[in-house]
């Protein structure tokens, strides 16, 4: 029977990290990335580290990593918060990589046919009070153009916190995957939050060394958002 396997949080070898306003949850640069480069994963087959690179790359070596039967567990992450992705690895190398989502860039350079162009707009409920329907309905474009400018303007603003935000859960993410049953992983996560980073690096000094080099790796980068 075929396995599916769930992915962890990740990390790359060389991070440098450059806040961009409004583009806090994608766009983090890495030496030699450019920003119309996909998102970057990490896969570990336990506690060792299999890849690290864009989904496709990261899918690809871990669907050789699992056909040639790694103990696992596999877990792959997103390198910019830390969440889990979800790889369909049934098939050929060229049906898992078939099945992984086109990234946004592939979406905007698509083919666009006659007719109004592709926005991107995605309906859900918001629920507001009276008042607030009430101004929107004021503003030019109504309702949805003055909330779409109104998230704009919010992501614009809090780039930088959110930036802090996201680095510090994928951190915390990654160690409760990965190092939960590691030795001082309690220690580890207070030492992270209070910024305490020689107790941070002393307690983690004893952890596996992918394990150890990936979330130091993180921390260090949530504690420079966080600074700027």
């Amino acid at each position: 029977m075929e396995k599916f396997y769930r992915a962890a949080p990740a990390q790359l070898v060389g991070v440098d990290l450059y806040l961009l306003p409004g583009q806090y949850s994608r766009y983090i640069l890495y030496p030699g990335k450019t920003m119309a480069d996909p998102a970057f994963c990490v896969a570990f087959d336990g506690h060792r580290r299999i890849a690290a690179g864009s989904l496709a790359e990261v899918a690809a070596a871990t669907k050789r990593a699992v056909d040639a039967g790694v103990d696992g567990p596999v877990l792959i992450f997103d390198e910019i918060d830390g969440r889990p992705v979800e790889l369909d690895l049934r098939g050929t190398l060229a049906d898992v990589l078939a099945r992984l989502p086109a990234s946004p860039q592939d979406d905007e350079l698509a083919p666009r046919g006659p007719g109004r162009p592709k926005l991107g707009v995605v309906a859900r409920e918001v629920t507001l009070l009276p008042r607030h329907w009430d101004w929107l309905a004021s503003q030019p474009g109504g309702a949805s153009a003055s909330l779409r400018r109104l998230v704009e303007e919010a992501r614009r603003h809090h780039a930088e916190r959110d930036a802090a935000r996201l680095a510090g859960e994928a951190v915390d993410r990654f160690m409760s995957a990965i190092a939960g049953n590691l030795p001082a992983y309690e220690e580890a996560s207070r030492a992270f939050w209070r910024k305490e980073r020689e107790r941070f690096m002393q307690v983690t000094d004893a952890w596996p060394a992918d394990v150890r080099e990936h979330v130091r790796r993180l921390a260090m980068r949530a504690w420079q958002a966080s600074a700027a």
